[in-house]
Formats: C-alpha cells, structure tokens, sequence
C-alpha cells in the first residue's frame, strides 16, 4: 500500500461523482434506438434504370443530403446510411408524423447563390431567397416555424445562380498548409457570373442548400468559367463545402422502396425484458463472486457496481443510441468485467498457496493477471473494430451497435479491474493483512 492509492481513491470518487451527476442531469437523457421506443424505417432504393452506374460517391452523398433533412425533424439519433451498392436505410426513432418524414427525404434539396451584399452571413443561418421564397423546414424567427401559412418577417436575398449552374467541385490544398473549393461553371452561366462579380467586386456571395447558409465568401475577382472559394477550412470542411456544392440536390432519384412501422408497445416490452434478464444476470454474478471470494469478493461486487454507473454515464454522455443488439454488447462486457477480477483473484490464491504474504500476492497476482487480462481485451477489441467496421458498410445497424456498446464495456471494465478493484484490494486488505494472516477463509483459499 503505498501514497498513490489513495490519490487512485480520490481520482476513483471523482469519476463515480461525475457519473451520478451525468445520470441525473436532465440534459443528458439516454437515446433509444427504433426497437425501443418504435419509429419509422424507410429503404430508398435508386430510382434510375437498373444498367444505369451509380457510383460510391453518389450514394454516399444522397446519404449526407437525405441525413441532414431528417436531423431537420429533431429526431434524437436518426439512422441513415447506405445499404448496398442502390439503397439508403433510413430509421426515425420516435416520429410522431410519418407522412412528414417521408415527405421531406423524397424532396430534392436546392443549392442557391445569393447576393447578400457587404454583410456575411453565418453558417446554418436560415434565409428566404428570391428563387423559392415559401416556407422551408427551418425557423425564420423566434417562435414562428418554417410550415406557417402566415408571411414571415425575415428578408428576401435576391438568388444570382442555383446549383444547377454548377459543372465541378473539388476541394484543394494550398502551398500554405490550408485548403480551398475550386468550382468550374456549365458554360451557359460563365457570361451572367462573370458580369456579376465583376459588378460586385468585394461584396459577399452566400451559398444556400435548403435556404440554410453554408459558406459566405466575399467576392475578389471577376470569376468565369471557374473560380475558387477560399476561407479558414480544415479538409474535412472544404471536402464537405465541394460535395455540397457539386451535388446540390440529389445525386441519385430516390424512391421508396419499403416502410416499416415500429411500434413502441413492442419497444416497451423489449426494454423490460432486457431490463429483467439484465438485473438476474447481474444479480446472480454478484451473488457469486461473493460466496466464492469472500472479501475480495465484496470488493470486486462494488467495483462491478460502477462498472455499470460508468457504462451508463458514458452512454448518455456521448450519446450512444441503446439498442437491443447495443445491450447485448452492454450484458457481454459485464461477464468480461467479472472474468478480469477472477484472473487476479485466482492469481492471488496461488501466491498464497506458495506461502507468499498477502501483500506480496495481491501484488503479484495483478502484475501476473495483467497480461492475460490485456491481451484478451485487446483481441476483443480488434474484433468490435471489424464488426463496427462491418456494421458500417454493409448497413447493419444491429451488428454496429453491438460493436460500440461491448468496445465501451470492455475499455471500462479494465479501468474496473485494474484500477480500482486494485485501488480497493490494496488499501482493504493490505491495511489488514496482519489480521487476516490466519483468516484464510475471509480470501476465498
């Protein structure tokens, strides 16, 4: 026992406070997947010939469109992602109007340039424009929603070119370590851009996808056939700003291929069920560990304990959507908390069998245990990563939310187990190993 385990110990009640904080706040409620509170499931399937290409790329960016119309529904954790090599899987957890929904992923967004004068504007702003002036599905004002039949109050921008102008969009690196858009015009737009910009040199040109500010560049010179966007971009900006811009609307037709309606009765049932079978498990591993090792028993139980508090703070922390397939991850990294300890502890029976004294054992046994500890962790892990990775290109949500539910689990459990079930052990047991030098039967030997 020496000085840096009580520092552990105070670190330790830190963490534990934190996470009943983060269980308790309001702000941060846990996020359930379509299976547990119901939802709608919508497969959109390319609309185009069947000997027609479609590419990657396509896909992909009907996947970020459609994803950024559906986060407009203020669903918590909506699930899109690409299913194949012609299909887009599309989950609404908690959507109260399916009609809504499945209107807005069918429509085709609308990229605009508009003039805005000597005022930038800021990104994610919501402007009117002179191209599409209704209502669009973002709030103009304070209060007043984007479907009101009643005129809003917010200005009208005067539209100068709309994606459709656009030929090409790439994003570049420059010879200063930063990155920039480069654009090139359909050659019927060259003539109205050009007289433009050279007409409103040093004013600001707004690019608008669905009436939402996404750039704001100030013009610098006259641009014809082709021109440049530059600004304070990382490449994942300018990469997002060249996809945006050169797939303004849709890249691909979607249609609807298929819609499934998840009940939340059935969600209800799920959650309790799990929740039953979850609280036996446990229980019974508890139960265990405390027949089987006495003391050290106890002390990992208490461990296990916030094994589990630290699980449910880091899921409404990040957030993470709880899914079904995501609590049988969850249930999975407990067993795995639990064989951690019954390594140590059953190294530390050795030692003592061997005559060694209990503070050289409970030494030895988490040095030796570690090992065996970490490379069965680590080879968990690898195999989370390729079923995540799976999970995320062939369209299994289940597979992937299994993946990142039992990957968490088993990060934490060795914090558990290394850490503080050593924390426990060592200030415990070791401050009474004079008076359980004959009390073998406390320890479990």
């Amino acid at each position: 026992m020496s000085r840096n385990d009580y520092i552990w110990l105070g670190i330790i009640i830190l963490i534990v406070a934190g996470a009943l904080w983060i269980i308790q706040n309001p702000d941060y409620p846990i996020q359930r997947g379509l299976d547990l509170q119901g939802g709608l499931q919508v497969l959109l399937e390319a609309d185009v010939p069947a000997d027609q290409e479609i590419t990657a790329d396509q896909m992909n960016t009907s996947r970020q469109i459609v994803s950024q119309r559906v986060n407009a529904l203020g669903v918590a954790e909506p699930l899109v992602q690409v299913e194949g090599e012609r299909r887009v899987l599309v989950e609404l957890p908690g959507v109260g109007d399916p009609e809504e929904a499945i209107s807005l992923i069918q429509e085709t967004a609308l990229l605009e340039f508009v003039d805005s004068g000597s005022t930038p504007l800021p990104v994610d702003m919501c402007v009117r424009t002179s191209h599409d002036p209704g209502p669009s599905r973002c709030e103009f004002g304070p209060g007043e929603s984007s479907t009101d039949e009643v005129a809003s109050p917010a200005p009208t921008f005067e539209t100068v070119l709309t994606g459709s102008a656009l030929r090409e969009a790439t994003s570049q690196a420059d010879n200063f370590g930063g990155f920039h858009v480069s654009f090139q015009l359909q050659p019927e737009s060259s003539k109205l851009f050009a007289d433009y910009t050279r007409e409103h040199q040093g004013q600001f040109l707004t690019i608008v996808l669905d009436k939402k500010v996404i750039s704001s560049p100030r013009i610098s010179a006259v641009i014809e056939d082709s021109g440049t966007i530059t600004g304070d971009f990382s490449l994942e900006e300018a990469q997002r700003l060249a996809l945006q811009l050169k797939f303004g609307s849709l890249p691909v037709p979607l249609k609807i291929e298929a819609i499934r309606q998840v009940g939340a009765t059935l969600g209800e049932q799920s959650v309790e069920a799990s929740i039953i079978a979850g609280a036996i498990g446990v229980m019974v591993v508890l139960l265990f560990m405390l027949i089987y090792y006495r003391l050290p028993g106890v002390l990992a139980d208490i461990a296990l304990l916030i094994y589990a508090l630290l699980n449910i703070a880091v899921y409404m922390l990040l957030p993470v959507t709880v899914t079904l397939p995501a609590i049988t991850g969850f249930l999975l990294s407990t067993g795995m908390a639990v064989d951690a300890n019954i390594l140590v502890f059953e190294r530390i029976k050795e030692e003592l069998r061997r005559g060694a004294s209990l503070r050289e054992s409970i030494d030895t046994g988490f040095s030796r245990a570690w090992t065996s500890i970490r490379d069965s962790n680590v080879a968990t892990l690898v195999i989370c990563l390729i079923l995540w990775i799976f999970g995320r290109n062939f369209g299994a949500s289940a597979v992937q939310g299994f993946a990142y539910t039992l990957a968490i689990g088993v990060l934490i459990s060795m914090f558990t187990a290394v850490i503080i079930t050593r924390t426990f052990v060592r200030i415990i047991i070791g401050r009474s190993s004079s008076w359980l030098a004959d009390k073998n039967w406390l320890l479990g030997v």
